[in-house]
C-alpha cells in the first residue's frame, strides 16, 4: 500500500516537473530568440551606420565592407533602385522601394524585417539604415541565428535540468514521508473496519496528517467505548431475558402446587366430603393454608417488583441500632415462643446509628428471623446483634445467628436467588415462598449495603448485612439497577 502511494506521488511529482520544464523551455526559448534578434538588429544597425560612408560604389570597397560586417550588403538609391549587392547582380534585381526595411530607411529611420530572399532563396534578417541619397541594407542568414538560439536554449535547458534534480530528490523525500503516513492511516482505517477498535495509531507528527491521525485515534477510542457499552448492554439484556424466563418458570412452579391442592380438596368437598365431620374441617384448613401461601407469594412478588422498578418509596432517616433490633425482635417473639425458640439480642454500642428506612429494615430483619425460627429446632436459640463493620468503615453490620442444621458451602452462593431453596420439600412444608432472602438482598442493596452468610452443616447459620451510618447517596444511583436484576 505504501509503495503504491509513493509511486503515484513520485510519478505525479515527475509529471509536474516535466510540465514545468517544458513550459520553461518554451518560454525561455522565445525570450532568448527575441533577445538575440533584438541584439543582432541593434548591432547590424550600428554597423550599417558606420559603413555608410565607406560604400559609395567601389566594388572592392563593398567586398571589404561586407567581410568586415559579416553580412550581405545592399546599396539602394533614393528611388529604390539597387545600386549594388554583394551576393547578387544589382542590374537584375527588382526595385526595393516597397521593402519594409528599405521604406523605413528612406524615411530616415532604421528598418528591419525577416523573410526569404527572392534573389538568393535563403531566410534573412534584414536591417536597413538611411544613407546619403538612399539606404544601406545589411542581411544575415537566419539559419545561423537559429543555431545560436538553439545553443543558448540548450545551455538554459541544461541549467534548468540541473536545478530540477535536487528538487526531484526533495519531492521524493516528502513523497516517501507522506506515503508512509497515508499507508499507516489506511491500514488503521482497515483495522477499524474489521472491528479492531482497540488499535491505535502512533504519533504521525504535527502536520495535517498527524492531526488526522489524532482524530482517527479519538474515533477509535469512541468506537471502542460505544462497542463495549453495546456489548455490556447486550449481555445485560441476555441476562435479564434469562432472569425473566427463570422467573416465569419458577412462579409457574410455585403456583402449581398450592393451586392443585386447593382444586383437589375443593373437588373432594364438593363430591360429598363436606358432610363428613372427620374430614371437612381438615380439608378446609389445608385449602386455607394454601390460600395463605398464594397470598404471601403474591405479596412478596409485588414487593420485589416494586423494589426492582424503583417504585418502592423509602423514607431515609437516622435510627438507633438497638431500637431497631428491639422492635423487630418484639414483633416476632410470639412466633418464636410458639415454637419454644429463645431470642437473644447482642446490643450494639450506645448511640450507634444507621441511615435507613425503618420499615424496609424491619422487613429485612423480620425475614431473616422468620427463616431462622423455621429452621431452628424446638428449644433452640437465635442471636440477633449489631456492631461496627470490621471491614467497612462507616457501616454497621447486623447479624442473625440460628441453631439450625446449617447450609453446605456449595449452596451458599445461591441462597439469595429468587425461589432458590436448599431443601425444597422442607421449605414448602414450612410455608416459605422462596423470595424472602431475595427481598433481603434487594432492600440492603438499595441502602448501599452488602449481604452474606456464614454457615457449616450441623453448626447453624449466621446471616449478616451492612447499613451505612450516614447518607451515601447510593439509594438512587443507576449502578444498583444491574444488581437488582440478578437472580
Amino acid at each position: 500500500m505504501t509503495a503504491r502511494i509513493f509511486l503515484k506521488l513520485i510519478l505525479g511529482t515527475l509529471c509536474v516537473l516535466l510540465v514545468a520544464l517544458a513550459a520553461a523551455d518554451i518560454l525561455a526559448s522565445r525570450v532568448a530568440e527575441q533577445t538575440h534578434l533584438d541584439t543582432l538588429e541593434s548591432e547590424l544597425a550600428s554597423r550599417g551606420q558606420t559603413l555608410c560612408a565607406l560604400v559609395q560604389g567601389d566594388r572592392h570597397e563593398v567586398a571589404l565592407a561586407s567581410r568586415s560586417a559579416a553580412a550581405r550588403l545592399t546599396r539602394v538609391s533614393a528611388d529604390g533602385r539597387v545600386i549594388f549587392d554583394t551576393e547578387a547582380n544589382a542590374v537584375k534585381m527588382e526595385n526595393h522601394r516597397d521593402r519594409p526595411e528599405i521604406a523605413a530607411a528612406l524615411r530616415g529611420e532604421n528598418g528591419s524585417a525577416r523573410r526569404r530572399s527572392g534573389t538568393v532563396g535563403t531566410e534573412y534578417l534584414y536591417v536597413a539604415v538611411p544613407c546619403e541619397k538612399g539606404a544601406l541594407r545589411l542581411a544575415v542568414p537566419l539559419e545561423g541565428v537559429t543555431r545560436q538560439v538553439y545553443a543558448i536554449r540548450g545551455r538554459m535547458l541544461g541549467s534548468i535540468v540541473l536545478a530540477f534534480i535536487p528538487a526531484f530528490f526533495v519531492a521524493a523525500f516528502f513523497a516517501r514521508s507522506v506515503s508512509s503516513k497515508l499507508g499507516t492511516i489506511i491500514d488503521y482505517a482497515a483495522k477499524l473496519a474489521e472491528g479492531r477498535f482497540q488499535a491505535r495509531l502512533d504519533d504521525l507528527g504535527k502536520d495535517e496528517l498527524g492531526h488526522l491521525g489524532q482524530r482517527l485515534n479519538e474515533t477509535g477510542r469512541n468506537l471502542e467505548r460505544i462497542f463495549e457499552e453495546l456489548q455490556r448492554e447486550h449481555r445485560e439484556l441476555e441476562k435479564q431475558e434469562q432472569v425473566r424466563k427463570d422467573f416465569v418458570i419458577n412462579v409457574s412452579h410455585e403456583l402449581r402446587t398450592p393451586l392443585a391442592s386447593i382444586l383437589g380438596y375443593t373437588d373432594t368437598l364438593l363430591a360429598g366430603a363436606i358432610n363428613e365431620p372427620g374430614h371437612n374441617v381438615r380439608f378446609l384448613e389445608i385449602i386455607r393454608n394454601n390460600t395463605e401461601r398464594l397470598t404471601n407469594l403474591a405479596s412478596d412478588l409485588l414487593t420485589l417488583t416494586r423494589i426492582e422498578q424503583k417504585a418502592e418509596k423509602f423514607q431515609f432517616a437516622s435510627y438507633y441500632v438497638n431500637g431497631l433490633l428491639l422492635d423487630c425482635v418484639d414483633s416476632i417473639r410470639p412466633i418464636a415462643d410458639k415454637k419454644h425458640v429463645r431470642l437473644r439480642i447482642e446490643a450494639a454500642p450506645d448511640q450507634c446509628e444507621v441511615f435507613a428506612d425503618s420499615t424496609a429494615i424491619h422487613q429485612v430483619i423480620g425475614n431473616l428471623l422468620d427463616n431462622a425460627i423455621k429452621y431452628s429446632p424446638e428449644g433452640g436459640e437465635i442471636v440477633v446483634g449489631a456492631r461496627p463493620a470490621p471491614k467497612s468503615p462507616g457501616f454497621v453490620q447486623f447479624s442473625v445467628k440460628d441453631s439450625g442444621p446449617g447450609i453446605p458451602e456449595s449452596e451458599q452462593s445461591r441462597l439469595f436467588e429468587r425461589f432458590y431453596r436448599v431443601d425444597k420439600a422442607r421449605s414448602r412444608d414450612l410455608g416459605g415462598t422462596g423470595l424472602g432472602l431475595a427481598i433481603v438482598k434487594h432492600l440492603v442493596k438499595t441502602h448501599g449495603g452488602e449481604v452474606g452468610v456464614v454457615s457449616e452443616p450441623g453448626a447453624g447459620s449466621t446471616f449478616w448485612f451492612t447499613l451505612p451510618v450516614g447518607d451515601t447517596g447510593l439509594s438512587e444511583t443507576r449502578s444498583l439497577q444491574a444488581q437488582f436484576t440478578e437472580p
